[in-house]
């Protein structure tokens, strides 16, 4: 899937952005909007930042980028995935305590996640998609969306 992105990428001869990790905690505390397809761009400057930081990170929501919209990129099954306006459809019953860290703040803090998730999102091609994510994955995507929320964790 990454590789589509990088081509369509390629294709519009858009050159590679890495971004500054945003650790304004009153930014980061502000809730996302709506993405659209005027905010593809922010899609390949997460990809790009998330890849440049890949051996401290496996996800990253746009506003740890300066963008508040609702734009996410993991790393699913070794392979980076977008999701764009993501929504948790269903969860299961069974939640567990984690610690968890962050690139926009030091340390880590408790949490407590599901284990798995049922997601709608639409994809870079802005087509809807309904997934369900369990473990690692999971958890990466809950972490994301608690951004969405302006909840720092």
């Amino acid at each position: 899937m990454s590789d589509r992105f990088y081509s369509f990428n390629v294709k519009e001869n858009l050159q590679q952005m890495v971004k500054n990790i945003m650790r304004d905690p009153l930014f980061l505390s502000q809730k996302s909007e709506i993405a659209t397809k005027e905010d593809l761009q922010v899609g390949r400057d997460l990809m790009d930042t998330l890849r440049a930081n890949k051996e401290r990170c496996v996800g990253m929501a746009a506003n740890m980028i300066g963008y508040l919209k609702t734009m996410m990129v993991v790393l699913d099954e070794n392979k980076y995935l977008i999701l764009i306006n993501p929504v948790i459809l269903k969860t299961s019953g069974k939640t567990y305590q984690t610690e968890e860290g962050c690139l926009s703040l030091q340390g880590v803090r408790k949490t407590q996640r599901y284990e798995s998730i049922k997601v709608s999102y639409l994809d870079q091609d802005f087509k809807k998609k309904i997934k369900t994510f369990k473990g690692y994955t999971a958890q990466i995507i809950q972490h994301e969306l608690d951004h969405f929320e302006g909840k720092i964790i």
